[in-house]
């Protein structure tokens, strides 16, 4: 490419200044991005909601970039026009395709512009599948999303990618996602996002998402289980329960209907009112058996006119409403270390330090980190399972706890059984009644969902009783009382 002279003209070509050229193919680059990942979101076999950030959020920056760049060409083109003297010439860029070297230039440019084509192609492409990746949503966000990322690496899903669930089914479900992955940018452009994050009334998991790999027909019967614990005195004194979990089945054409599953939506159909996001507080439920009989269940102090509340029929997620981003409880998490032989029981009364530990208030995880270590170093000195104890509740603290986020298991709640939450108690406790006044949900014992079939204290051998066994609670004082009346996960 060569300049030649001209008279200076007002009319505007974006060719004719270095700077606007640059501005038209990055222009040129954007627009070809923004298409080319349109066409592979609309073609792909999976959608992704978040590749909306990049095609809706960062290739218009690069337009605008383009934009600007021809608007900074057009202005220096301009004033170089104004400031001539009359009849003096302009150098514009011009191609004379006579001139060996100029149009081997052009050739040149023609293949840099190609290639740069081709590698934004490729950077589109790699980029669609990158805002797919786990990584991606646990980690480009790595404030907000850290708790949640952190506890679906040690979720049973943790194999599953985030798209999987978090994206319901249907066109509208799927364009929602994609302005609510604009809207995190925002917010956390903003450092205005909410703490702790609990996207519960946001994103909605619905029934047919978790039976995509869960088959709801299936009968499961009875799931033999077996709890570890260890009790908070000097000796540590290991206590364990074993029970098999009747979760049963829902399809009589596949087993018996009964268990924990009788709940799912087959031949009943049970619906609730919640009077908070978490779903803790149920004072109505309405059940529709096979023949379509329906009953109301009420508390007492719950109003009957229910206009202007809504109304969730139950599914998967109103129990398994944590299924990969668990935070243990302090007291679990400590009972699995130490049965694990993580955190040794010759140190005495290890397990209420450890919990004492981690449930201290801390304003960071590195501040928790050094108080963790001081209080149990303080406690055990020299002993040589100390160490090996700190690592232990270190690592316990990482992975539930995160104090910049307000973030730990007293923050979501988890449906699962009914010791630190109410869980199955949030409608079986006795308090809803049938209009008839004779219906209620109880808790008849602690048979219903599961049977007991062995308790040991101590280290002593447990005796098995097929037949089922009286729950005995390792200490006195408890009977008549919930779970939740005591326990809350923490050292209370």
């Amino acid at each position: 490419m060569s300049e030649s002279s001209s008279k200076p003209r007002l009319r505007y070509s974006p060719l004719k200044h270095w700077v606007s050229l640059i501005g038209v193919l990055i222009l040129i680059a954007s627009v070809f991005a923004f298409i080319l990942l349109l066409l592979i979101d609309l073609f792909s076999a999976k959608r992704n909601p978040y590749v909306g950030v990049v095609a809706y959020l960062v290739t218009p920056l690069f337009s605008l970039v383009g934009l600007l760049l021809i608007g900074v060409g057009w202005i220096v083109h301009r004033r170089r026009l104004a400031h001539l003297a009359p009849g003096a010439s302009v150098s514009v860029i011009a191609i004379d395709f006579s001139q060996p070297k100029q149009l081997r230039a052009l050739v040149i440019f023609l293949i840099c512009a190609a290639v740069f084509l081709f590698v934004t192609a490729v950077g589109s492409y790699q980029t669609y599948h990158a805002t797919e990746s786990v990584q991606f949503c646990g980690q480009a966000c790595h404030v907000p999303m850290k708790p949640q990322f952190e506890a679906y690496l040690h979720s049973p899903h943790a194999r599953v990618e985030c798209t999987e669930c978090h994206i319901g089914r249907g066109a509208a479900s799927f364009f929602k996602a994609k302005l609510n992955g604009l809207n995190q940018v925002n917010l956390t452009a903003r450092n205005s996002f909410p703490r702790p994050i609990d996207g519960h009334e946001k994103i909605n998991i619905h029934q047919s998402t978790c039976e995509q790999c869960h088959w709801p027909n299936k009968y499961v019967g009875s799931l033999d289980r077996t709890y570890p614990h260890f009790l908070d005195d000097t000796n540590n004194t290991p206590y364990s329960v074993r029970l098999l979990l009747k979760v049963g089945g829902g399809d009589p054409t596949h087993g018996p209907v009964g268990g924990i599953h009788w709940h799912m939506n087959m031949g009943n159909k049970v619906e609730y009112i919640a009077l908070d996001e978490q779903r803790q507080k149920i004072p109505w439920i309405r059940m529709t058996d096979p023949q379509g009989k329906v009953t109301v269940f009420k508390t007492k102090k719950f109003t009957n006119d229910i206009a202007n509340y809504s109304i969730r029929q139950m599914d998967c997620m109103d129990c398994h409403n944590r299924p990969a981003h668990q935070f243990r409880a302090p007291n679990d998490a400590v009972d699995l270390a130490i049965s694990l032989g993580q955190i040794s029981t010759n140190l005495p009364a290890i397990k209420r330090a450890s919990v004492l530990a981690l449930t201290g208030k801390y304003a960071t995880e590195s501040e928790a980190n050094e108080k963790i270590a001081a209080a149990l170093r303080g406690k055990y000195g020299n002993h040589p399972d100390t160490d090996k104890a700190v690592q232990a509740v270190q690592a316990i603290y990482r992975q539930n706890f995160f104090p910049e986020m307000k973030t730990d298991w007293k923050s979501h709640p988890n449906n699962i059984g009914h010791k630190d939450w109410p869980g199955c108690f949030r409608c079986h406790d006795n308090e809803h009644v049938a209009a008839d006044g004779k219906q209620t949900i109880s808790n008849t014992g602690c048979n219903s969902c599961h049977t007991i079939v062995a308790e040991a204290k101590g280290g002593k051998p447990a005796k098995i009783n097929l037949n089922g066994l009286e729950f005995q609670h390792p200490e006195e004082g408890w009977d008549g009382m919930l779970c939740t009346d005591c326990h809350d996960g923490s050292m209370k």
